[in-house]
């Protein structure tokens, strides 16, 4: 059975664009962080690769703080479908708030690697250590750009473009942050176990 993406209204095929462009660019971001962690992996059969390292405390608490921002994303998109704007409006500064929080703790664990001896480059620098940094530091990057679109979804909210009918940009900006919390997820448990 087919799909003809034809059809519909204008808005309807606006949306469906926009979803396609999302999901776009979260498989290429996908595909940049499969390279990394795959290279980590090739890395670690060289001889100089350390077997035991304790990531910082800092990424675990981060870890726990971008889970709980998804948990508010999510209450903010249902107080919106059930026409709750001031609550959506709270549940989304919460977000925002506990996205700054993670990157800050992120700084606070790159502060804890050094503290321990280990940089990104120079003589006391390690290839497993230097993975580590840049793999964090590229999804801090990202995660700056969905706080960037947490705060247009929130400006608009408090605009009151969002309504139980039209969820788009809400429901957009939602997707690439459940995206980005789940990558991290991903990356911690994959520099802990690997």
């Amino acid at each position: 059975m087919s799909v003809d993406l034809t059809r519909g209204t204008a808005k309807e095929k606006n949306a469906r664009a926009k979803k396609m462009m999302l999901w776009f660019g979260i498989v290429s971001l996908i595909m940049g962080f499969a390279g990394w962690t795959s290279a980590y992996i090739v890395s670690s059969k060289r001889k100089d690769w350390l077997d035991t390292i304790d990531l910082p405390q800092a990424f675990f608490v981060s870890t726990a703080i971008i889970i709980v921002s998804s948990l508010t994303y999510i209450l903010a998109k249902r107080a919106v479908k059930k026409d709750r704007q001031k609550q959506a409006t709270q549940w989304l500064g919460i977000t925002l708030l506990l996205g700054i929080v993670f990157i800050v703790l992120q700084f606070f664990g790159f502060s804890q690697m050094i503290d321990t001896g280990y940089y990104f480059t120079g003589p006391t620098s390690n290839i497993k250590m230097s993975y580590i940094f840049l793999i964090a530091f590229v999804h801090i990057l990202h995660v700056v750009a969905g706080l960037i679109s947490l705060l247009v979804v929130l400006v608009q909210q408090i605009r009151g473009k969002y309504t139980p009918e039209n969820l788009l940009g809400l429901e957009l900006g939602a997707t690439f942050w459940h995206f980005l919390d789940l990558l991290w997820v991903y990356l911690i448990l994959f520099m802990f176990f690997v």
